[in-house]
């Protein structure tokens, strides 16, 4: 992911599906989609409460192989 740190990640392990959406530069409809997916873990917090942790955000990032045969 990027370098740059979003405010609410130093107070607190889980955010907001609009504040890791924020975060990662995707809208909270595709992270409830890879919620559901099963490609990014959630968790409940009270009956309508749900919370990424910033770690598994991160985690479900991918690198892109470059084309380069390592020149």
């Amino acid at each position: 992911m990027s370098a740059t740190r979003h405010p609410k990640t130093d107070e607190n392990p889980y955010l907001s599906l609009p504040d890791a959406a924020e975060v990662i530069g995707q809208s909270v409809k595709t992270l409830r989609r890879r919620i559901s997916a099963g490609s990014l873990p959630a968790y409940r917090f009270g009956p309508r409460c749900i919370r990424v942790r910033l770690n598994d955000l991160e985690a479900s990032g991918h690198r892109i192989p470059s084309a380069r045969t390592g020149d």
